[in-house]
């Protein structure tokens, strides 16, 4: 967890890999998110400068767009100046334990699910479709949440219904469509893709929403989504995207040394990786809400 100088009213509930999760004097819980940084399920030794701010700003800015889609957890951005800009005061959720993923195109485990069994999560796909290929349909394809440090397990929607009951998967598959369908539509006028995200959402606690099915957490933002440029979209392998590739890349690259089978964990991002990163997660931020970060 880092150390962000808050009083010490506020109390350390939880720490995730990005986000620091306290509970603030009122009751709400402030999310905090840092500028920590995650490939192949490790937390790198090395931040991202600014990451932090940009998601905060981005999910606010995604939240106020989907007003009259779905409810959200935020309640307030009046949080201690320690934290500001990175930080919200947000309800108490009874979290649902699934990831819900939405695809409307192939990529990801997503595709490594296709070439295996011609479907994902229990939704049949025709043949012939590729890395990057549009499906001929938006899919709900939940996944369970894993631990830290494992990877979450793809499951279908009948395993959602038992999982969390009919009424609440009906609910999650609705909601979680409808929001990517509405975030698509926007990012397409700004001439990108929205290849998949995934969601969290939970019943409110506390709060206005008392009861209600809630999107909590981050939303549409480079960590929890995929994002290409329509421009260069060219079916049949990787396309270029809006997020930690770079990361990726390098980790995964010679030049790193690091062996991901092997149990160690990654070793520190060089400066290069680091400027390119930001400036990734900057021009998503940019591209999309057509305002300068600074």
């Amino acid at each position: 967890m880092a150390d962000y100088g808050l009083p010490d009213t506020y109390r350390h509930i939880y720490s995730g890999k990005v986000r620091d999760l306290f509970e603030a004097p009122n009751g709400q819980l402030l999310f905090v998110a840092s500028d920590r940084i995650s490939a192949y399920d490790w937390i790198l030794p090395t931040p991202i400068p600014d990451k932090g701010r940009i998601l905060t700003q981005l999910s606010l800015w995604w939240f106020d767009r989907l007003e009259g889609v779905v409810l959200n957890h935020v309640e307030s951005t009046q949080v201690p100046a320690a934290v500001r800009g990175r930080a919200m005061l947000c309800a108490r959720l009874e979290m649902m334990p699934v990831e819900c993923v939405v695809r409307g195109y192939l990529a990801g485990s997503g595709l490594t699910e296709y070439n295996e069994t011609r479907s994902i999560c229990g939704n049949g796909l025709p043949p012939g479709l590729v890395d990057g290929s549009e499906l001929p349909k938006a899919l709900f394809t939940p996944a369970t949440k894993a631990p830290m440090g494992e990877h979450d397990v793809n499951i279908t929607y009948d395993e959602t219904i038992v999982l969390v009951g009919q009424e609440e998967a009906q609910d999650l598959k609705r909601l979680s469509l409808d929001v990517y369908r509405r975030a698509s539509a926007i990012a397409e006028e700004r001439g990108l893709i929205l290849a998949d995200t995934k969601f969290e959402f939970g019943i409110a606690t506390s709060g206005r929403y008392k009861g209600r099915m809630v999107l909590g957490d981050e939303v549409l933002t480079p960590d929890s989504s995929r994002y290409w440029p329509a421009d260069q979209w060219s079916p049949g392998g990787p396309q270029p995207s809006f997020d930690k590739q770079f990361v990726r890349d390098w980790l995964t690259s010679p030049a790193s040394g690091w062996d991901r089978n092997s149990g160690e964990p990654p070793p520190p991002l060089p400066d290069e990786v680091v400027e390119k990163t930001r400036a990734k997660y900057v021009e998503a931020y940019e591209r999309l809400t057509g305002r300068e970060f600074t």
